[in-house]
């Protein structure tokens, strides 16, 4: 384990300490399952993702404004993901109304009433949990179950799985196979070769896109974490009795705090990246013209 330079982007079945602690937490075996690291940060994520979904549902339960720093921080990027990704992207479709057709109702009861917010609770969950995944591997000792590609490849799925379902809702679970094939103007001796072929297209093209979806954010996380990585081990390569060890170090770790703050950013841009990739799968089953 010493010499694993990449400890921090792979699962164990232990948590790494320092050696004062112990070194290694081994983790419990359950029955024929022995968890691991990324197990239980996972299941820390979702723990955090409920307080934060409860804690936001029960303050603007009763009507009143969020208040609290640490509340308004989470109820922004709850509003903006609504405002500014699923509504826009989604839209209407053929069940909007317009404004006219609300007489007698408060502003806030037609923007409650917006079609696309019932794909919020999921495009939310998405978000919220791979950003909190990504923040936790900026806690020493920890790491990120989103720098995994089978963690990212379940998402993957599951977002796949949302594809399908809120399409087949929609359109009937015919209809949205049947939509993968655009109606297209063609001779009618071209149709029985065209319209097979481009069907098939578009099916390989909705397996690859939600395979792009889990490789993408993969890579990201794993990338930050393996360069951090590398920039530390630069100082165990010179050694103290090396005279390059004393600029060596110090440069080593501002470029890991640079890095660092960086991934920061990188955490909050792949959690929105993937809820809006989603969000915009989603848009394309519900609304395939």
């Amino acid at each position: 384990m010493s010499g694993d330079t990449f400890h921090h982007v792979r699962d164990y079945e232990y948590f790494e300490v320092p050696q004062f602690l112990g070194g290694e937490w081994p983790l419990p075996q359950i029955g024929p399952l022995h968890l691991t690291k990324f197990m239980v940060l996972q299941l820390v994520a979702a723990l955090v993702v409920f307080w934060i979904g409860t804690g936001l549902a029960k303050r603007v339960s009763g009507g009143q404004p969020v208040s609290g720093r640490w509340w308004n921080f989470w109820e922004m990027l709850a509003v903006y993901l609504r405002d500014h990704v699923v509504r826009p992207t989604i839209g209407k479709g053929h069940h909007g109304h317009d404004d006219h057709g609300h007489h007698g109702r408060s502003h806030a009861e037609v923007e409650l009433a917006h079609p696309a917010d019932k794909y919020l609770p999921f495009i939310w969950s998405c978000f919220f949990y791979v950003l909190i995944c990504n923040l936790l591997g900026a806690i020493p000792w920890l790491g990120s179950a989103t720098g995994e590609i089978n963690v990212t490849g379940a998402l993957a799925v599951t977002a796949f799985g949302a594809t399908v379902f809120y399409g087949s809702k929609e359109l009937s679970f015919v209809g949205f196979w049947k939509a993968l094939c655009p109606s297209m103007d063609v001779p009618g001796a071209l149709k029985p070769l065209l319209i097979p072929m481009i069907w098939c297209i578009e099916l390989l093209g909705l397996f690859i896109k939600h395979g792009v979806l889990a490789v993408r954010l993969f890579a990201n996380i794993m990338a930050g974490h393996t360069v951090i990585a590398v920039f530390l081990g630069f100082i165990a390569t010179f050694a103290v009795t090396n005279p390059l060890f004393y600029v060596v170090t110090p440069a080593s770790i501002a470029a890991q705090i640079g890095v660092g703050m960086l991934e920061l950013f990188v955490a909050f841009l792949q959690a929105y990246i993937f809820a809006f990739l989603a969000t915009l799968f989603i848009g394309t089953a519900v609304h395939p013209h």
